[in-house]
């Protein structure tokens, strides 16, 4: 018996809501990377992005546990001497709520070509209004 291969011509794309309100980061960034790989389609294929859109809403109230907070550390370079920026995770959450959300599923991704195309298809908002109505997103519990 052979192995079912994903063709890029043939993948069907669904679009998927994730409501971060009152769940942990790390459990809505590891939902909205397995749903971007595709790995929750029986026709999972390594090698091609057969994943579905994600649409994460509430990103300001996502949870993060213990000390985080404070002692989490966010850093930017802006590639010249003395370019380190740091903010704690506090600051993130209050002023870039979608970029830290962002950024736990960026990490989760493949570091590599397909990883980029893959997060494409993240659209992260800090409220509960997105404008992807027309696309009929359904619900995606996270526990």
């Amino acid at each position: 018996m052979k192995s079912y291969m994903q063709k890029k011509e043939t993948i069907e794309r669904k679009w998927y809501v994730i409501d971060a309100d009152g769940v942990a980061l790390g459990r809505v960034a590891a939902k909205a990377a397995h749903v971007l790989r595709g790995k929750h389609k029986a026709t999972y294929t390594p090698h091609i992005d057969c994943g579905d859109n994600v649409i994460i809403i509430n990103a300001e109230k996502a949870k993060l546990t213990g000390n985080k907070l404070e002692d989490k550390m966010y850093y930017n370079h802006s590639q010249y001497v003395g370019g380190l920026r740091e903010r704690t995770a506090k600051v993130m959450k209050e002023q870039y709520p979608e970029e830290m959300v962002e950024r736990a599923v960026k990490g989760m991704l493949p570091h590599n070509r397909l990883g980029r195309a893959m997060y494409k298809k993240l659209f992260v908002y800090k409220g509960e209004n997105h404008p992807h109505a027309a696309q009929k997103p359904e619900v995606m519990e996270v526990k």
